[in-house]
């Protein structure tokens, strides 16, 4: 049985190891650390820890063996803090780009308002929770630490809507949703909807006090609207919407951006969804918000013209990929936010760099991506000022970044 030393995690959150020139992945093991086990592969399967590392720590949740939804439990919080940040300097690194970084924003435990369970129909009942770590194995974790409370509490719910619309052989995608006003949850991969299965629907909605059930795409029981607050504003985002995963990460990235624009009058916000940063902003700024969902942009119009006493926002319909916004039209603002997806937004970036647009605010979930595109814009004249890493996934190899970008 071969003893391996960790040389450092992998992106997924595997220790990394070498063993005849070969790549080893670690499960649950950190840096420093030597393990022993059999290779199966390029895994080493139930590894035993022989010289722990000092930033190991007892897993503080009780399902965090089985459950596939945290991969980093087994990590001090210092040393998770540090890893992420590593991560992002690391991609900037490849493209030669040397930055501040600020104090990492970590959200607290239980802090999570959106998760999405699966659950299927067992031959007892059914099941609901995350999956099993590298498995299609369905766990129930009611204790979760990530999640809010009230969101753990739907899994019994999960469970009820996996009985009346699942099937033996699928699962349900159940995204659950903390708003203001109550659960919003959205169960994707049921059967149609008939009669008996919409008043079942009404009945689950009516116990359990549901702001908003839907499901699917064409079957929707709005109680009360599930409304979010971005800064002076209440928005009612659409059924599945994307919304940042805690307040405190969104508040973090929030100041961030407010910060990256500065004392801007015109800011152009793309990738806007349902306002997260352009509402807030519209307190002091006019703002231009471009988003591809035109019913996310029309939960941000109608939070805007609600609120009142707030500067102009207009908002376009548009795919950012497909159409970017040229540089001519750029020219007009002073200040560009841009939140774009995993893939980044390399055809935009071109398009405000040769605008040259004084300042960015430049939030992203993949530092490889965030690192391309700062590249881009540093070829062009800019100057990355700073880079904040938030962790608002906390305990996952997930990381968000938020920056200022200003030209030299």
């Amino acid at each position: 049985m071969p003893t391996l030393t960790i040389d450092r995690l992998g992106h997924l959150g595997d220790g990394i190891a070498h063993a005849d020139s070969q790549t080893i992945f670690v499960p649950g093991a950190l840096p420093g650390e030597e393990v022993s086990g059999e290779i199966a592969g390029d895994i080493l399967a139930k590894p035993r820890i022989v010289t722990p590392s000092p930033d190991r720590v007892a897993p503080p949740c009780r399902h965090a063996k089985a459950c596939g939804g945290c991969q980093v439990q087994h990590a001090s919080d210092a040393f998770v803090a540090g890893w992420k940040q590593d991560v992002v300097a690391t991609a900037l690194a490849a493209h030669g780009i040397e930055t501040e970084f600020r104090k990492i924003a970590t959200s607290p435990p239980r802090s999570r308002r959106r998760a999405t369970f699966s659950s299927r129909r067992t031959k007892g009942g059914a099941l609901a929770g995350f999956h099993q770590k590298r498995s299609d194995v369905i766990v129930s974790v009611p204790d979760c630490l990530v999640v809010h409370p009230d969101i753990a509490h739907a899994l019994p719910l999960a469970e009820e809507l996996a009985r009346l619309g699942g099937s033996r052989k699928g699962e349900l995608d159940v995204a659950v949703t903390r708003s203001e006003a109550g659960l919003d949850i959205v169960v994707r991969g049921g059967k149609p909807a008939d009669g008996a299965l919409r008043v079942e629907l009404a009945r689950l909605a009516e116990d359990n006090d549901l702001a908003r059930l839907s499901w699917g795409e064409d079957e929707t029981l709005e109680r009360r609207p599930p409304h979010i607050t971005f800064g002076p504003t209440r928005v009612t985002p659409p059924p599945g919407a994307f919304l940042q995963a805690t307040p405190q990460g969104e508040a973090a990235l929030r100041d961030g951006v407010f910060e990256a624009v500065g004392g801007a009058k015109r800011v152009a916000d793309l990738f806007s969804g349902c306002g997260t940063f352009a509402l807030p902003l519209s307190d002091r700024a006019e703002v231009h918000a471009i988003e591809a969902s035109r019913a996310m942009l029309a939960a941000l119009d109608a939070g805007w013209r609600h609120a009142g006493g707030l500067r102009k926002v207009t908002t376009e319909a548009r795919d950012l990929f497909r159409a970017p916004v040229i540089a001519g039209d750029l020219e007009a603002y002073d200040a560009v936010v841009m939140d774009p997806p995993r893939a980044g937004a390399e055809a935009q970036v071109a398009e405000i760099a040769e605008a040259q647009v004084p300042r960015i605010a430049h939030v992203s979930c993949n530092p490889v991506t965030f690192a391309r595109d700062s590249a881009t814009l540093i070829r062009a004249g800019y100057r990355l000022d700073w880079v904040q890493v938030v962790d608002q996934f906390r305990w996952s190899t997930h990381v968000e970044i938020v920056a200022q970008l200003t030209l030299s």
